[in-house]
């Protein structure tokens, strides 16, 4: 499946800005307002894309950037300047190459409604985010018991081709050491979403990766 998923983004990549960044501009900026002091801070981007998030991000951290489809990691390679210290890396988010604690923030910013398993995403962040971190995630999430049957019905399709529609952020199971800070509605209504995320103990389990 990340290999339909990395092949489909490769194609997409061309257009991709030209269909998701005017749209997402400014609630990916009212995002990442949440990210506040990130003086010396180690930050990961999951699902970086394009580098769409380059041009909001806060100064003063260094950035990692993680993506699966090369073409994409091309365009956000664009992207950089020299006001942000940013590495990027090839990479499935659904099985991170870090250790776990290792970075103070992480932002997943619709990824997962793209990657065909978000639990284990999510459960990956939660991994390598340290103790005190944050999750900062911006996506389309139905809610609970949500009928929504036109999402539901295009889900098969559009699935293989870019994006889930299906996916119920109430679903993914979180730790009890990780507390849900904010959920706010972003675009459409509510569809799009703001969630905060804190890891507030260590977590010292087994890595997710296996």
């Amino acid at each position: 499946m990340s290999h339909t998923l990395k092949y489909s983004y490769t194609l997409l990549a061309p257009i991709y800005d030209a269909i998701v960044d005017s749209p997402t501009r400014a609630t990916r900026h009212q995002s990442l307002t949440q990210l506040n002091d990130v003086t010396a801070q180690t930050i990961l981007l999951c699902g970086v894309g394009s580098g769409l998030d380059f041009p909001h991000l806060p100064l003063g951290a260094n950035y990692v950037g993680i993506d699966l489809t090369p073409a994409m990691l091309k365009r956000a390679h664009q992207r950089l300047t020299p006001r942000l210290s940013t590495k990027l890396h090839q990479g499935d988010v659904m099985q991170l190459p870090y250790p776990n604690a290792c970075y103070d923030q992480i932002i997943m910013h619709l990824i997962l409604s793209v990657v065909p398993e978000p639990q284990r995403a999510l459960n990956e962040a939660m991994r390598v985010v340290k103790a005190g971190g944050k999750i900062i995630i911006l996506d389309k999430f139905l809610r609970a018991g949500q009928h929504a049957p036109i999402r539901r019905l295009i889900n098969p399709l559009i699935s293989k081709i870019a994006t889930r529609t299906d996916v119920v952020f109430e679903s993914l199971q979180r730790p009890v050491e990780v507390t849900l800070l904010s959920d706010k509605p972003a675009l459409l209504n509510g569809w799009f979403r703001y969630i905060v995320l804190e890891k507030t103990v260590v977590h010292n389990d087994i890595s997710t990766n296996e």
